[in-house]
């Protein structure tokens, strides 16, 4: 009998005997079977996979899906059109059959990484429906031990969401590789290392991207009107961006529906407005999807050629959030999203542009206002403010997703969460975060004050954030996928290629703007890096230093320990065993609770935990001590606020524990023979055999157990807090004492506490203090 055998029965008495029934011509035997203890049991109550993957979304729902997907997914790269001709020939065009060679690498490029990479490749390595940086990684991390904290356990793999369905062929090299990972102490801090700097790229690109979308379409009413200066433009890209910002805090429940409808009209515009001018100014432009004439703008161009590459990529600014956002759509309504709607659109509407610019070379700096014609000007002008507004809240949305996701596997501080949705579980709100994005927005848009200085910023932000999620899914068709070798060098030499070559350019501009997101980035990475790695040393000093069972037996045979009536939940980080904070409260204050719960709130590599699968316990010897270890088991886009009766969960899982381990202790016998306290078994099997003797009644125990907790909960519950102080160890070297002592306790005073972020009750809540030297 499995785990996920295990019911929860509510009559004692008759509890027994369907047990008793059930054994009926089985044995167990002690050397076939782990036995199954109580995180076990928790964790194997498994009901399926409930993926994305897993779903059956019938045709309507995708059709529903793929229409809201246009609000949400495509603002950033559907208002490219704006700026990326002006930012490509920033020095003007040279000769009009370059203007061939720009939209053939326009065209190959959407082709290449948009709708091939990302829709057909990358679009499939989600996790269980979610996407973005962490989600390849959490991948990564549950196939292979490359996590670096010793919270793992047996039981996560257990959890419906975690396990992998793993072809069998080409093991070799993946077996090989997963070796070399897990061997390597460089490869694994590599990784996380890797997964940060992806992670502040992205960021980085939820700062410029309003700056570059607001500017460029506010820009256009130069076209309309002379006293429009470029002062001016500046400080109304200014007022619209603050007013955005301050407009998060409401949420945006719906936005799909409210959005979409926008992002619709503006793509029929473009689109419109690209077969219009193709079809009056210059069809033959069609010849562009002929390659050479990118061999030929290479030759004529040279070096201006490779630098011009810095605007061409601006084109497919946003790819990222075709993945990033698949966890509120699926993976088929976005493939048809992209590929009937937006994939058409954005190519006519280069086309188009290009036609124009075929008979109008000077006008390539307002390339896209110039060729829209006069009476569709002002509606074209209002939709495309909208649509850039639409486009920036995509990426501040998006990076409070990320944000959320680095908090809880520990590489970013704790900041408050704000989830500002009941029907949307992932639309969250980071009051910290936006008010800093609304400030670094404005500053840029003050400092760089046109689109084209952005643009060489804005795009190695969005070339690293792509070449990471290469090299990452290279990973994954190794390892995982067992991807054939000829496809993946094949991948490696057609995107990898194109990528780099992207890449090479857009940090040639590093001295005219490009500094700016890797400058972004570096600050997050020395603050993300300094509570990352203070965290890991704090968790492994509790680890070390964690509570014997010898010693929990000390503190309980203490007659100077008095038990006052109530329920207290103790949180720790500490996943195994018992912390050592805990002695420090014994010692200072000599009282127990009649029921006391370790909680541990542990992160696991999936985006979403079941439920029935978050709460594992332990009952902690000995057992009339009424002592449990509790860990409560999030994905990191799972929701933890005030809304979640996170108490009353606790004790009905907690009393439904109990009753189950009784029953597991009541069928475990030793050599044929039942007996009491089987805690001490380690191994059960179940073979076909008749059973000798009679399975004991737990009932009465059981029963008095479970009512302990309920006159526990009833008398009250109090949550103690261990709030540990660190400081570096004597000895320490300058740099430790500069990472503890300063920088770190610099970003823990100056952010959220821990109460704040899990919504503990003040009136109920105590803190113990206690200082760590690492």
């Amino acid at each position: 009998m499995s785990a996920g055998d295990v019911v929860r029965l509510e009559d004692t008495n008759e509890e027994s005997q369907e047990m008793s029934q059930e054994m009926n011509g089985k044995t167990l035997s002690w050397q076939r079977l782990r036995r199954l203890d109580s995180l076990e049991v928790e964790s194997g109550k498994v009901h399926g996979h409930r993926g994305h993957g897993s779903k059956g979304v019938d045709w309507w729902t995708i059709m529903q899906l793929a229409f809201q997907s246009l609000g949400i997914v495509y603002g950033d790269i559907g208002t490219s059109p704006l700026y990326v001709y002006a930012s490509t020939f920033s020095e003007g065009i040279n000769h009009n059959d370059d203007i061939l060679g720009v939209l053939s690498l326009i065209f190959y490029t959407i082709t290449f990484i948009p709708l091939i990479k990302y829709v057909f490749f990358v679009l499939r390595a989600n996790d269980n429906g979610d996407g973005g940086t962490f989600a390849l990684y959490s991948l990564l991390c549950r196939y292979a031990k490359l996590g670096l904290l010793p919270s793992q356990q047996a039981e996560d793999r257990d959890v419906s969401n975690f396990q992998l369905e793993l072809p069998n062929n080409r093991l070799w090299l993946a077996s090989r590789l997963k070796s070399k990972l897990e061997n390597s102490k460089f490869a694994k801090y590599f990784l996380l290392f890797a997964t940060m700097l992806g992670t502040s790229m992205v960021i980085g690109d939820g700062v410029l991207t309003p700056c570059i979308s607001v500017l460029s379409a506010v820009g256009g009413i130069k076209e309309a009107t002379n006293s429009m200066t470029e002062e001016r433009i500046v400080w109304t890209s200014v007022a619209i961006l603050i007013c955005l910002f301050m407009a998060q805090r409401f949420g945006t429940d719906k936005v799909g529906y409210t959005f979409a409808p926008i992002i619709c009209i503006w793509f029929a515009l473009i689109s419109g407005i690209g077969v219009f001018n193709f079809v009056k100014f210059d069809p033959t432009v069609i010849r562009a999807i002929n390659p050479m004439y990118i061999i030929y703008y290479f030759r004529r161009n040279k070096k201006k050629a490779w630098t011009s590459l810095g605007g061409v990529v601006l084109a497919i600014t946003g790819t990222e959030a075709l993945f990033a956002d698949v966890g509120h759509f699926t993976v088929r309504s976005i493939q048809i999203s992209m590929c009937s709607v937006t994939f058409p659109s954005l190519i006519l509407a280069y086309a188009g542009q290009a036609s124009y610019l075929r008979k109008h070379n000077d006008d390539v700096a307002d390339t896209f206002f110039k060729s829209t014609p006069d009476t569709l000007f002002w509606p074209m002008f209002g939709v495309a403010v909208l649509a850039s507004i639409i486009a920036s809240q995509a990426m501040i949305s998006g990076t409070f997703s990320i944000i959320q996701q680095s908090l809880s596997l520990g590489c970013f501080p704790r900041v408050k969460i704000i989830h500002t949705s009941a029907k949307y579980e992932g639309q969250v709100y980071i009051p910290e975060v936006n008010y800093l994005l609304m400030l670094a927005c404005v500053g840029i848009t003050f400092g760089f004050r046109t689109t084209e200085k952005i643009g060489n910023a804005y795009g190695i932000a969005v070339v690293f954030v792509m070449t990471l999620t290469s090299s990452f899914l290279v990973l994954i068709m190794i390892m995982i996928w067992k991807t054939h070798i000829v496809i993946i060098i094949a991948y490696v030499l057609c995107i990898g290629t194109v990528e780099l070559l992207y890449l090479s350019s857009v940090l040639y501009k590093f001295n005219q703007g490009g500094y700016l997101p890797l400058a972004f980035a570096a600050v997050l990475m020395i603050i993300m890096y300094t509570w990352n790695n203070v965290y890991r040393k704090k968790y492994n000093y509790e680890f070390e230093h964690r509570i014997s069972p010898e010693k929990l037996k000390e503190i309980a045979a203490d007659t100077n320990l008095c038990r006052i009536p109530g329920l207290a939940i103790f949180y720790s980080e500490l996943v195994h065993g018992i912390p050592p904070i805990f002695k420090h409260y014994i010692a200072n204050v000599p009282a127990l609770h009649s029921v006391l719960v370790f909680v541990s709130i542990k992160s696991l590599p999936i985006s979403k935990v079941p439920v029935e699968d978050r709460f594992l316990f332990r009952h902690v010897d000995p057992s009339d001590l009424n002592v449990f270890r509790c860990v409560v088991r999030y994905g990191y886009t799972d929701v933890r606020n005030e809304q979640e009766p996170f108490e009353e969960m606790l004790v009905e899982r907690l009393k439904e524990f109990i009753r189950e381990d009784k029953w597991l202790l009541s069928i475990i016998c030793n050599n044929g023979e039942y007996v009491e306290g089987g805690r001490a078994a380690e191994n059960v099997a179940v073979v076909d055999e008749n059973v000798n003797g009679d399975v004991p009644s737990y009932g009465e125990e059981k029963k008095e157990e479970v009512d302990v907790v309920e006159k526990a909960w009833r008398s009250g519950v109090v949550h103690l807090m261990g709030e540990s102080e660190v400081v570096a160890g004597k000895g320490a070297g300058i740099g430790k004492k500069i990472l503890i002592n300063y920088a770190y306790n610099f970003i823990r005073r100056n952010l959220r506490q821990s109460d704040k972020v899990f919504d503990i009750p003040h009136k109920r809540l105590l803190k113990v203090g206690m200082t760590y030297e690492l």
